[in-house]
C-alpha cells in the first residue's frame, strides 16, 4: 500500500521540479531587449549648408512664398531610437538634398538649385521621436544614386550623419558609397518609397547611439 502511494508523490515531485526548471530557464522579468543595430554612419558629403536662410522649417517645397513643382513630391518620415528602443524626444533631424535637376543650395555646386527648392530641413522629434519632411523623392546626379542627407543632433552633440537611399533604384549598385556597406547596412538605409493615399512616403527610422 505504502509503495502505491510513494510513486504518484514521486512522479508529482519530479512534475514540480521540472515545471521549477522550466521557468528558471526563462528569461528574467526586466531583463532587456536584444539592443538595435545602429543606422550606419555615412559621410557628410561636401553639400552641407554653408549658410541657413529663414525658412528651414519640415516643408522643402515651399521656399517662402514659392513651391517647388520640378520633382516629385514626397512624405519621408520615421522616428529616432536608442539601442535599446526608446525613442529620442526633442532630438534635432536635418536633412539636405539636391533639387529635381541635381542641384544643391551650395557654392560648390555653384548655388544652381531651384530658388524655389528649400534643399535644406530641421524638425525636432515628438514625445514618440518621430519626425516628418515634405519633400523630393530623390533624384540621381553625376556619380551619385538618389539620395537625401541626414543628420541628428541631441544632448548636445551630433548623434549620427548618414544618407537614405530609394530601394530598387538601378543607381544604387553603381553607387561607391552604397557599394562600401555591407548588405545589413544596406538594408536599414535603403527604403522603398510607396505610393499612399497621401502621395509618395518613405519611413526612415533611425537609431542612434545616445
Amino acid at each position: 500500500m505504502t509503495s502505491r502511494i510513494a510513486l504518484p508523490l514521486r512522479r508529482q515531485l519530479l512534475a514540480r521540479l521540472a515545471a521549477g526548471l522550466a521557468v528558471t530557464a526563462l528569461p528574467p522579468a526586466g531583463r532587456a531587449a536584444a539592443r538595435l543595430r545602429p543606422t550606419p554612419a555615412q559621410t557628410e558629403g561636401p553639400f552641407y549648408p554653408v549658410r541657413f536662410g529663414e525658412d528651414t522649417d519640415a516643408d522643402l517645397l515651399a521656399h517662402g512664398a514659392r513651391r517647388y513643382m520640378g520633382a516629385q513630391p514626397c512624405w519621408v518620415s520615421g522616428t529616432v531610437t536608442d539601442t535599446a528602443g526608446m525613442p529620442l524626444a526633442g532630438a534635432v533631424v536635418e536633412i539636405w538634398q539636391c533639387d529635381g535637376q541635381g542641384h544643391y543650395h551650395h557654392p560648390g555646386d555653384g548655388d544652381r538649385a531651384d530658388p524655389a527648392f528649400q534643399g535644406f530641413g530641421r524638425v525636432l522629434t515628438g514625445a514618440d521621436g518621430g519626425y516628418h519632411f515634405h519633400t523630393i523623392r530623390p533624384v540621381a546626379y553625376a556619380g551619385r544614386a538618389p539620395h537625401i542627407h541626414f543628420k541628428v543632433r541631441a544632448l548636445g552633440r551630433e548623434l549620427l550623419t548618414t544618407q537614405l537611399y530609394v530601394e530598387g533604384d538601378p543607381g544604387n549598385a553603381r553607387d561607391g558609397l552604397w557599394r562600401r556597406l555591407s548588405a545589413a547596412e544596406r538594408e536599414a538605409v535603403t527604403r522603398p518609397f510607396v505610393a499612399g493615399p497621401d502621395g509618395l512616403a518613405c519611413e526612415f527610422p533611425l537609431v542612434v547611439e545616445a
